[in-house]
């Protein structure tokens, strides 16, 4: 046994001998080593950062391509790629200084480039920037980027709206995979918590040459934590306090690496009491209680890198009353729900694979989630319970490169099912089968790239006829499919050296959903009894977007414009029938438009090196081209926004690092370009504040954010929230306070 032992570790020991190794020095212009600098491969999900003399080293790496990501605050991040790796790499690096936020590298999009590199114009954003916001929920922090909005309920359910579209025109992706959990309903959220988070980027515009139905609107991608550096141990502890609703968020992670093996484990829980408008009142049953668990383990080799995740979320939420007696009424601070409520458990699990051959790789990613959605009118017992379950698979092959030339070809697919096993069904025990294949390329020369697809899916949806044929609630059986070509061409170059313009054009689609297809019942979220249509077609739409960027190292300018035409929009129209008071309405199709875009700019002045002001606007107007009777304007299209924010930086001698202070006014305007359900919108001006820092007490070290939101305490009602129709403002003045401890 002792010599089986030895002859085990010396050829383990030869094992990892015989491995690629990669090593090199970070300087500045000046030739000075930087110490800190983060070096991260995310294919292998593997990261370093440099010593005291700018050194860094991996070791254990692949054959063939490997791509490296080189950032620092203060510093242009530098993504290098080396080709044909040998046993032994050496690849020094200079960093320069900039002013403005780091180049991020984008996963979104099909080549992973960072964004000066790529063709589509994605919007980037950390969880530390959208914290430092001081925003109570994920979705709040999303709605603050430009062209994204939000429907929503209250503080605790929201639904993202991107460029005027929302629902499952949207689709969102964690852990490299889609989230299944009947997003058709603005009843309850994304079911994620930002806990666990690293970022998110947004696509504003049909996706579905890389993700199929669903990402005709757009896609929400985030991107989770990363593992700790090879051979380290990292734990965090998180605490943000809300003066509003007296809500805590706690989290705790710990996470740590070797140069083979990656583990990280994360939990959080999430409270909060009903909020208080402007007057005083508390919104009754608002409030909201929130369980999240995230946890992964990955292994990287010379050959292929794996990583296990797994995400639990449960949420309990209250439900607002009907009427103005939701506000003002039974004035409470509990946090324990009251009827009616819902109760939402959500499990996401990935496996994310990448293969690597001599010039080529495999990513392969699987993905399984679980919905189990309940809904109580005033017990225990579920009136509605709905489980859906979701199966994913996604395998793209990365062909060798052909010059200046880079490929790829993929299939995706996904299987469904969704059960009813309460009182009320909401749409019928169905099965979902998609499938998709696809191919894209990838042309780059000098400052020029030149990128082209082309896809086709087929959706397969079959149900199961349920009730008694003319009485409410039933649903007649169905076995529909839809076939879609979808295709996109994107051109970026560099019109002089601090100029950037982008120009693409893509399709997208997105088959009907069940409850578009079969509906026949009240919708308790839109009050109105809605009968679906079997015979609705494929929805399909054609974008344009432009995007001109001028940046140097004091100014930064962009604007975006972009047209969207919809072939066979769905939405519902009144009959004229009532039905137990409840107007019915019917889902029909009309050809729809929607165009408009963003503009902004960044002034950072020189010698005041501590001073920024941003600003923003963004437009966005939807129309129908109804039938018969003109033009209409489309529903849930948000107001313009005017957003402002004067930044600065600083340092208080030894306690205080990475100081900053914020003052932002964010402006929205009326909404009078509504639908004929709707009714118009007021506008209105927020005024946040926000300071923060790095604060250093001996050897104690944490971060503290401190932010003022609505601090003028404005009383308002936002043009997409859904207590709108019952008069019920918005939140009032919210103090958050966070602080973030590494320890």
């Amino acid at each position: 046994m002792k010599k089986f032992i030895i002859a085990l570790f010396l050829g383990f020991s030869a094992m990892l001998q015989a491995q690629n190794t990669l090593s090199g020095i970070v300087t500045d212009i000046k030739n000075q080593p930087l110490k800190g600098i983060s070096v991260y491969a995310s294919e292998l999900h593997k990261g370093t950062t440099t010593d005291e003399n700018g050194k860094y080293s991996f070791i254990n790496l692949p054959n063939g391509n490997l791509k490296l990501t080189f950032t620092f605050v203060g510093f242009g991040t530098q993504n290098k790629t080396i080709t044909a790796l040998l046993k032994q790499n050496i690849l020094d690096v200079i960093l320069e200084e900039t002013i403005f936020q780091m180049d991020e590298v984008i996963v979104s999009t099909a080549f992973n480039k960072i964004q000066s590199q790529n063709v589509m114009k994605v919007e980037h954003q950390t969880m530390k920037e959208l914290q430092r916001k001081g925003t109570a929920t994920l979705i709040e922090g999303l709605a603050t980027i430009p062209g994204v909005s939000q429907v929503s309920t209250g503080t605790s359910i929201g639904k993202p709206v991107i460029r005027g579209l929302s629902g499952n025109r949207v689709l969102v992706y964690s852990q490299g995979v889609r989230m299944e959990n009947q997003q058709f309903g603005d009843e309850h959220g994304l079911g994620l918590n930002d806990s666990g988070i690293e970022s998110v980027e947004v696509i504003k515009g049909p996706a579905s040459l890389l993700y199929g139905s669903d990402a005709l609107g757009g896609v929400l991608y985030f991107n989770p934590e990363k593992f700790a550096d090879a051979n380290t141990f990292k734990a965090n502890f998180s605490q943000k306090l809300f003066s509003n609703t007296l809500g805590s968020n706690s989290s705790l992670g710990l996470k740590t690496s070797t140069d083979y093996w990656k583990f990280l484990a994360r939990g959080s829980y999430n409270t909060h009491s009903d909020y208080r408008i402007a007057n005083g009142d508390r919104v009754t049953n608002t409030r909201y209680n929130e369980t999240d668990f995230k946890t992964g383990i990955g292994y990287s080799n010379a050959k292929f890198s794996s990583v296990l995740r797994y995400n639990y979320n449960k949420l309990d939420l209250g439900i607002p009353g009907d009427g103005p007696e939701a506000s003002g009424a039974e004035q409470a601070t509990s946090k324990q729900t009251g009827f009616p409520r819902q109760g939402v458990f959500n499990h996401l699990l990935s496996l994310n694979n990448v293969f690597f051959f001599q010039k080529s790789k495999l990513d392969v990613d699987l993905g399984y989630v679980a919905n189990d959605r309940s809904e109580f009118e005033d017990s225990d017992v579920a009136i509605l319970h709905m489980k859906l379950k979701t199966f994913n698979y996604d395998a793209k092959y990365h062909l060798p490169t052909i010059g200046k030339v880079e490929s790829i070809f993929g299939i995706q697919g996904m299987h469904q099912t969704n059960t009813n096993s309460g009182e009320e069904y909401l749409i019928p025990d169905a099965t979902t089968n998609d499938f998709g294949v696809f191919g894209t390329a990838n042309y780059e020369w000098k400052t020029n790239v030149f990128q082209a697809g082309l896809r086709f899916d087929n959706r397969q949806i079959t149900t199961i006829e349920h009730g008694i044929a003319g009485s409410e609630g039933y649903f007649k059986a169905i076995d529909k499919s839809f076939d879609s070509f979808n295709a996109s061409l994107g051109y970026k170059t560099n019109l002089a050296d601090d100029l950037t313009l982008r120009l693409n054009i893509a399709s997208g689609f997105r088959a009907p959903n069940l409850a578009e297809l079969t509906s026949n019942g009240v919708h308790e979220g839109t009050n109105r009894y809605e009968v679906g249509n079997s015979d609705l077609k494929t929805e399909q739409n054609v974008q344009t977007d432009v995007n001109l960027e001028y940046k140097n190292s004091h100014f930064e300018f962009f604007v975006n414009g972009f047209y969207n035409h919809i072939n066979n929009y769905i939405y519902t129209s009144p009959t004229g029938v009532v039905l137990d008071n409840n107007e019915v309405f019917d889902y029909i199709q009309d050809n729809a438009k929607l165009y408009g875009g963003e503009i902004g700019l960044h002034f950072h002045p020189h010698p005041l090196d501590w001073l920024h002001y941003e600003t923003s606007f963004e437009t966005v107007t939807g129309k129908k081209q109804s039938r018969g009777v003109g033009s209409d304007f489309l529903p849930l299209i948000p107001a313009n926004n005017w957003n402002n924010t004067i930044r600065t930086e600083f340092n208080i001698k030894n306690w205080l690092e990475d100081g900053f202070a914020t003052m932002n006014l964010s402006t929205t305007f009326n909404q009078n370009n509504v639908s004929g359900f709707e009714t118009k919108s007021n506008g209105y001006s927020l005024l946040n504040l926000g300071f923060g820092g790095k604060v250093k007490l001996g050897k104690m070290i944490f971060d503290v954010n401190l932010n003022g939101n609505n601090v003028l305490d404005k009383r308002y009602i936002a043009h997409l929230s859904r207590l709108k129709t019952d008069g019920i403002p918005n939140i009032g003045r919210n103090v958050v306070l966070g602080v973030n401890f590494n320890l």
